[in-house]
């Protein structure tokens, strides 16, 4: 198992960490534009190899796209990070660019590769990449709902006062601070519904937590986080090398599910060897049903300002 990560930041390195220390992948190829960078963090890296038991072999390299071939898995966290203040749909002018170009470059050296975009506005740059690539919609898969759905857990761990062992929850709709829509309504913990143990304001003051943890993020480090999304990425990825079929909420090309068409947005789908195995529909609430279209509309906006 091949896996290239493009962009050598806080959250690429995290990625190529996470997924060496899992020890599935034979190779991690770091790739990013700046002279030396990928190749310095992949030595460092390899030089916690004894230390952290892991045999993958970690290569970086300054632009050049040939040594990503053969790819079976492509991570694209490229792009300019939020900073305090900004959205995620405010660096669509940037990163659509960079996104497009990294896309392409990817396909012409791995065509049945499967990409993980991490970039953000995430939803708008997985429908890029489809507008852009022409590949299967199961090969591309936005990450944004798993890391989401991880900070939604956090938060209900925090207001049940538990491991967060003991707790399920999953987060749908779109990846930005409006868009996202935690399902309060059926997270659990050890499969007791968390309302049974939570009043309605907690919940709903869990729901706004997770919301708003990016920003919350953002205003604290001056950047955007990176441990939990490289973390997300790297279940994600070991998912489809070892052919898990694990149940993650991802931003996906929908063709009438849920009721909408010709847009990413995060659902929840089965990921494996073929990565999107299966699209997974649950019955949402009507005022469920209400916030996904509003989503789906927030994000639709965004895509509007897609240049192909």
């Amino acid at each position: 198992m091949k896996v290239t990560v493009v962009g050598a930041g806080a959250v690429g390195a995290s990625c190529a960490e996470y997924i060496a220390m899992k020890n599935f992948a034979s190779d991690v190829v770091l790739l990013d534009i700046k002279e030396g960078f990928a190749e310095g963090k992949a030595m460092d890296l390899m030089q916690t190899a004894s230390l952290n038991a892991f045999d993958t072999r970690i290569t970086g390299t300054t632009g050049d796209y040939s040594k990503t071939a053969n790819s079976d898995v492509a991570v694209i966290t490229s792009g300019i990070p939020r900073k305090p203040g900004m959205t995620r749909e405010e660096l669509i002018g940037i990163n659509a660019g960079i996104v497009k170009d990294v896309a392409t470059n990817l396909i012409k050296h791995s065509p049945n590769v499967i990409i993980i975009v991490v970039s953000n506005p995430m939803d708008t740059m997985a429908y890029l990449v489809h507008k852009a690539t022409g590949l299967p919609k199961n090969q591309i898969i936005g990450m944004g709902g798993a890391l989401d759905s991880a900070r939604f857990k956090y938060r209900l761990a925090e207001a049940l006062e538990c491991p967060i062992s003991d707790v399920d929850g999953m987060v749908i709709g779109g990846h930005s601070d409006t868009g996202m829509i935690p399902l309060t309504r059926l997270a659990t913990r050890n499969s007791v519904l968390a309302s049974e143990f939570l009043a309605e304001e907690r919940l709903d003051q869990v729901l706004e937590d997770t919301k708003v943890g990016g920003a919350t993020l953002t205003k604290l480090l001056g950047t955007s986080a990176w441990y939990a999304p490289g973390a997300a990425v790297s279940g994600m990825v070991q998912a489809i090398a070892c052919d898990q079929k694990k149940m993650f909420p991802c931003s996906v090309m929908l063709d009438g599910e849920y009721g909408l068409e010709d847009i990413c947005i995060g659902v929840p789908v089965l990921l494996g060897k073929n990565g999107i195995e299966k699209i997974v529909t649950i019955e949402l609430s009507d005022a469920e049903k209400a916030k996904l279209q509003e989503s789906a509309d927030a994000v639709r906006k965004t895509n509007g300002l897609l240049e192909f």
